[in-house]
């Protein structure tokens, strides 16, 4: 996540063309012709032996003849000298490089030649970068882009092609517009962390074929689209994709589970990409999801109800008093509903009255007008009146309103006018009702990622007694464990199995079977034979001593005539669970290679698909993620949302699925998990049939889980001056509650002193951001005491880290009543130590002259203290390395 040399690549002061030309078509002749036509502010400094001026810029024949050093150089020469050049702009002290080609073979070498003159490199095989707002033009593209608020980055650049020239013809504007190539070095989730923080920037749009760091990709965009709007065409859904593009890209359904965990919108094709595009420019934040439609036609008007019937959307009912404005209105042959059909005789003015009426309806939260080619209404008059009505009336700017004017050279002006205007417009129904679910799904995203989570009741585990099964295991050699080895892991996790018994022939299984009662199921136990039904390896409902014994013969001879290789195990024997009305549902656990563990959920069967057939989630989850996931599969049809007899338990479903991601986050050593089936009757849950795999301990650190788990290794009891004890934790997403109470206990002094201004209320939004943490961003510690009324908050410390994860910016809040308790000092020491050992070399913080506790305990502490009197502050700063202290 270093942001180390982006500002010189992004907001470069002075850039080197190496390999400058006056040859038209050549590289180095397109990118000065760019750089000078861009407007280019800082100075252009062609490096070429060739030519005494380039385009009329007075040239230097090598790099270490440049006067000085530049910010940015492009390397627009034959792909055999980048060494030798990117060695000479390193000895030069260049901070950033373009490099527009290389081979696969030379790129090792590349990075290293970079790395060793701490310089960063775009691409290779970049198409380049423009930043319309500081007139840079660093890109082959001879298509000049407008100055806007929405940035593009790209893997891909025929995409970036493709964008560009439609960009060019819409009129649409950027802030950045970035082709990565093959990101050897800078890498899409540095330049999140850039545009997140930029001021240009309003909403961002990826195009990706690979990532490098999965964990750090989530990291930076869920960052990010807390800011603001962040959308994903991914390509590469195929195995046949991915040869193409030569990267595994991981399952697809794995993205779909991390672009939504992390807050960002995913759109599956180019048409989707550039109706994302229209909608982020002029985007407002939806109100509710439900939309309300206008059409001067049926026919358009029934191709978006169609089109928001196939995507799960809902319409918008109008009031009473709308339907009776709108009868007063209309004439008489339009029916005052949703959708409005004004028939194909509207005039403009039929639209502003409907619209008027639209516009003081509380009930609508989105408004989609449609207009077909009309002798009556006049596609630009038309637009005209529109905007012209929304502008004046005042719930005009509030409403979100979209916008589908058909036809192609009719509507051309129409829609510069409302693109003018900043309100989307779209040129089919469909699309127009596409862009409408990109935002009621990135809505869904950000409700799913600033909620509220939930710690499931009569929580369960015991890890020590897991881990000691699992170890036992792996010393004996088992890699490979069936329901009745799994048992008791799973027990210890609060997840009911079925009892099961081991017989090792027909004889034993009778036994057995008298034993637990009729009626018995009877399952082969063979490592070598992962689906058991594709040797009728499963009797069920057997109910004499003569079934069993028959059935456990006729499964072993069949093993025997069909596998004679694999390896016997015996049998399982259970009582029969009682199936009757209930559903059988499959959960998964896998790896994935680039997002690590995978929870999959779906109904499974015997050519289990889980891309097909499963929806997916990344651990951790807790009981609202857990809870969205199976709305998510009931929605796509993926499970049933009732049984025979029923409607499926969700919150109990729920309480299996954070179980199951505590067991893995908890155990490494289990690489893959398979409930086939969970039998589900009512609120009765029995996990039938479990297969477990593992790998042993030294190979676990090569999985990292995408999103770093509650740290439980920083939990301590600590004892204040008072003799009281209290747990100094991290802060847990559970613990929004907790810490608005313990804002409600601090004077309103002490908040000043801490956010530098009165602040009356905190916000859902506001809380979610203090609790919701990234552990790999953020650390926040919080002091906990117990009491007859249950756990609170009396203290507080936190820091954030820099991108670089160099710096860190902290801050400290204890409880107003309890100071005194030496609970602050703790809190901080806390807070250092936990820097250090992070590898951070500074700590850094601001207080005001009037926070004298602050300052005093700052001094004890060893940091610097520095008062600015101008500006009202005291600086407070901590060396935190041996080197910094050097």
């Amino acid at each position: 996540m270093s942001q180390r040399g982006l500002e010189a690549l992004l907001r470069p002061a002075s850039i080197a063309v190496i390999g400058a030309s006056m040859k038209p078509g050549r590289a180095g002749f397109l990118m000065m012709q760019n750089l000078l036509a861009g407007g280019f502010k800082g100075p252009v400094l062609p490096v070429t032996p060739a030519w005494k001026a380039v385009c009329g810029v007075l040239a230097w024949p090598e790099v270490s003849a440049l006067p000085f050093s530049p910010d940015l150089a492009v390397l627009c020469t034959h792909a055999k000298r980048n060494i030798e050049l990117l060695t000479a702009l390193g000895k030069k002290g260049c901070k950033t490089c373009i490099v527009l080609s290389s081979p696969p073979e030379q790129q090792a070498e590349l990075l290293s030649c970079a790395q060793q003159w701490q310089m960063r490199i775009l691409g290779p095989n970049s198409l380049g970068l423009l930043a319309p707002w500081q007139g840079l033009n660093a890109s082959f593209s001879p298509v000049p882009i407008r100055k806007g608020k929405l940035a593009f980055i790209s893997q891909s650049a025929a995409v970036s092609n493709t964008i560009l020239d439609w960009a060019q013809q819409r009129e649409m504007g950027f802030s950045y517009f970035v082709a990565l190539g093959d990101s050897l070095d800078i890498s899409v989730d540095e330049l999140l962390d850039f545009l997140a923080r930029d001021s240009k920037t309003s909403a961002i749009l990826l195009y990706l074929e690979h990532l490098s760091d999965a964990r750090r990709f989530v990291s930076a965009g869920r960052s990010a689209s807390r800011n603001k709007p962040v959308v994903v065409i991914k390509s590469g859904r195929s195995e046949q994709a991915w040869k193409l593009l030569k990267t595994h890209g991981g399952l697809d359904i794995a993205w779909d589970a991390a672009i939504q965990r992390a807050g960002m919108l995913r759109v599956q094709d180019t048409h989707d990409l550039f109706s994302a595009v229209e909608t982020l420019s002029h985007m407002r934040p939806l109100k509710g999801e439900k939309i309300m439609i206008m059409s001067n036609g049926a026919a358009p008007a029934a191709l978006a109800i169609d089109a928001l019937w196939l995507r799960n959307g809902k319409l918008s009912e109008l009031t009473e008093e709308t339907c009776r404005q709108l009868a007063k209105l209309l004439p008489a042959s339009v029916e005052a509903s949703n959708p409005l059909d004004l028939r194909d005789d509207a005039t403009p003015e039929h639209y502003c009255q409907a619209l008027s009426c639209m516009l003081d309806d509380s009930n609508i939260d989105t408004l989609l007008i449609i207009h077909a080619p009309s002798a009556a209404a006049p596609a630009t008059e038309c637009a005209q009146a529109i905007i012209q009505q929304l502008k004046q009336h005042p719930r005009g700017r509030r409403l979100t309103i979209l916008t589908n004017w058909c036809g192609e050279h009719s509507s051309i002006e129409a829609r510069r006018l409302f693109s003018d205007a900043a309100i989307p417009t779209y040129r089919t129904p469909e699309g127009a009702i596409t862009a409408f679910m990109h935002m009621v799904e990135y809505r869904r995203n950000q409700k799913q990622l600033r909620e509220t989570p939930a710690l499931p009741a009569n929580l369960q585990q015991n890890t020590t007694e897991a881990h000691r099964r699992l170890q036992q295991a792996l010393e004996q050699g088992v890699t490979t464990l069936d329901t009745h080895e799994v048992r008791p892991i799973l027990e210890a996790y609060g997840l009911k199995t079925l009892p099961t018994w081991i017989a090792g022939d027909s004889a034993e299984a009778v036994h057995i079977a008298e034993q637990i009662g009729y009626p018995v199921a009877l399952k082969l136990r063979s490592p070598d034979i992962p689906h058991k039904s594709e040797v009728q390896g499963v009797m069920l409902y057997l109910r004499t001593p003569a079934e069993v014994e028959h059935a456990a013969e006729a499964i072993i001879d069949r093993v025997r005539l069909t596998w004679p290789q694999a390896s016997i195990h015996g049998l399982l024997v259970q009582s029969m669970a009682n199936r009757a009305g209930a559903q059988e549902l499959r959960i998964q656990v896998d790896n994935d290679p680039l997002f690590g563990p995978l929870i999959m959920l779906g109904e499974g069967g015997r050519d289990w698909q889980p891309d097909k057939q499963a929806v997916v989630a990344l651990p951790p989850l807790n009981m609202n993620l857990a809870r969205y996931l199976i709305i998510q599969a009931i929605k796509l049809g993926k499970i049933r949302g009732q049984s025979a007899l029923s409607p499926l338990d969700i919150t109990g479903l729920s309480h299996i699925l954070v179980q199951v991601s505590n067991l893995i986050i908890d155990c490494p050593e289990i690489s893959k998990l398979d409930i086939h089936p969970l039998l589900v009757s009512g609120s009765d849950f029995s996990l039938l049939d479990v297969t477990l795999q593992l790998v042993p301990q030294e190979n676990t650190v090569q999985r990292q889980l995408v999103i770093r788990p509650y740290p439980h290794e920083f939990e301590e009891q600590v004892v204040l001056k008072s003799g009281a004890s209290c747990l100094f934790r991290p802060i847990l997403p559970e613990d929004e509650p907790l810490l608005q109470l313990f804002i409600s206990q601090v004077t309103k002094e002490d908040l000043y002193y801490r956010y530098f201004s009165e602040i009356n209320e905190f916000t859902h939004d506001d809380l979610a951001n203090m609790t919701q943490i990234d552990y790999d961003r953020e650390m926040a510690f919080v002091a906990v005491r117990s009491t007859p009324g249950g756990d609170e908050i009396i203290g507080v410390s936190r820091a954030i880290s820099d991108p670089d994860n160099v710096d860190a910016e902290f801050a400290v809040l204890v409880r107003s009543d309890l100071k005194g308790l030496g609970l602050g000092r703790k809190l901080m020491e806390k807070l250092i130590n936990y820097t250090r050992e992070h590898g951070l070399n500074n700590l850094n913080g601001i207080t005001m002259p009037g926070n004298q506790g602050m300052i005093t305990l700052a001094k004890k502490l060893g940091f610097h203290i520095e008062t600015m009197l101008e500006d009202g502050i005291v600086s407070l700063s901590l060396p935190l390395s041996t080197e910094s202290e050097l």
